[in-house]
């Protein structure tokens, strides 16, 4: 049996973050606790979202790392607290947005929030009383403004994730404007991190049509945009194109994903420093290859409709196209590249057979499988 759920309020259009007052109307905020982080601040993007909420009594907590953390979602639900806070705007990629469903859950559940992770069985946990959140994308990656789930490391070191629809964003705002400054090397790494969740929910096996359709359109969409607005962020059209996909992916991946987030998540509870939709770019080559012989995407032609989707000859040239565009987005060719050695397999290892994205994989990888997708991704 399937479950599906769209989603929540959207507005997407160049301009959008003219309705967030209204938005905070909508979801009964009167003092919201607005989440975000020093680059964005220092980029002049949180100016017009703090303009936007039309002189409404409002907190700023700026200190969003990068790989959010336990400590600075702590620090942050203090400040909700102290402010009388009744709902929170993040404004940022997914790292600030993640950040905002973290003290949406600290500041209304007790305990350590290790308590409320998936694989801690935690997800029942989480419940109605969260504090309500609108997402602000200033990123096209992640898409965790309409996702139900959040990527957090908490206290003692692991990377988790955090799931209940409780958590999914009242609204959100998706103003590809506020992209427009986003550097060349990260408008690439969170576009490939946007293309490898649509590929990814595709290849997972649950039943899910309409995920299904969502998914390889967004696909169409960043492939064919992702160059144009790495190339030119100034490009209006494909700004709002990688919006949209970034979007469609998240929307699309309440189906589940697999060995790319599991590999990827665990590196990155490792090394913090390492950005999460680069290293999905790595290993999305591996992956694919692996889940070529899984018989779910075999029967479903799989590979064949994404590679038709992104104007390919066939499924052999995936992984290839995949390298080729990496190369041209200027991101590293390969782990090594980035640093990770091989005595970290272990560790990765470990990480990704306990992720919460490993078992909707549509072959269920071993110790060995995990081994040989790192080796082919260095």
């Amino acid at each position: 049996m399937s479950t599906i759920l769209y989603l929540t309020q959207i507005q997407i259009e160049p301009g959008a973050i003219r309705l967030l007052d209204s938005e905070c109307e909508r979801c009964g905020m009167r003092r919201p606790l607005v989440v975000t982080d020093a680059g964005v601040r220092a980029a002049g993007v949180l100016q017009p979202t703090l303009d936007a909420l039309g002189g409404r009594p409002h907190a700023v907590f700026d200190q969003t790392p990068s790989n959010p953390t336990e400590v600075a979602v702590r620090a942050a639900a203090a400040l909700y607290s102290e402010q009388g806070c009744d709902g929170l705007i993040a404004v940022g990629g997914g790292s600030s947005i993640d950040l905002a469903k973290g003290v949406a859950i600290a500041a209304t559940h007790p305990g350590p929030l290790k308590t409320y992770a998936t694989i801690e069985g935690g997800s029942p946990k989480i419940s109605a009383v969260v504090a309500p959140l609108i997402a602000v994308p200033t990123t096209a990656g992640t898409g965790s403004e309409v996702a139900r789930g959040a990527i957090l490391i908490v206290e003692d070191g692991r990377k988790l994730g955090f799931h209940s629809w409780h958590l999914m964003p009242k609204a959100a705002i998706c103003d590809p404007d506020l992209t427009l400054g986003l550097p060349p090397l990260l408008t690439a790494a969170t576009g490939m991190d946007a293309i490898a969740h649509c590929m990814e929910t595709f290849m997972a096996p649950p039943f899910n049509p309409p995920a299904d359709g969502i998914a390889l359109d967004g696909l169409e969409r960043g492939w064919a945009h992702i160059e144009r607005a790495t190339r030119d962020g100034s490009d209006r059209e494909a700004r709002l194109q990688m919006m949209s996909a970034s979007m469609q992916g998240a929307m699309a991946f309440q189906k589940g994903l697999g060995c790319v987030h599991s590999l990827s998540h665990s590196l990155g509870g490792v090394n913090p420093r390492l950005h999460h939709g680069t290293l999905n770019a790595v290993f999305l080559p591996a992956v694919i290859a692996f889940n070529s012989l899984a018989e779910s995407v075999q029967r479903e032609r799989r590979l064949e409709r994404m590679a038709r989707v992104m104007g390919l000859g066939g499924p052999g040239d995936l992984g290839p196209a995949i390298r080729a565009l990496n190369q041209r987005l200027g991101l590293p060719a390969g782990l090594a590249a980035m640093g990770v050695e091989r005595s970290l397999f272990g560790r990765i290892i470990e990480g990704a057979l306990a992720d919460h994205c490993h078992k909707t994989n549509p072959r269920l990888a071993s110790a060995e499988d995990y081994t040989a997708m790192l080796e082919a991704s260095m």
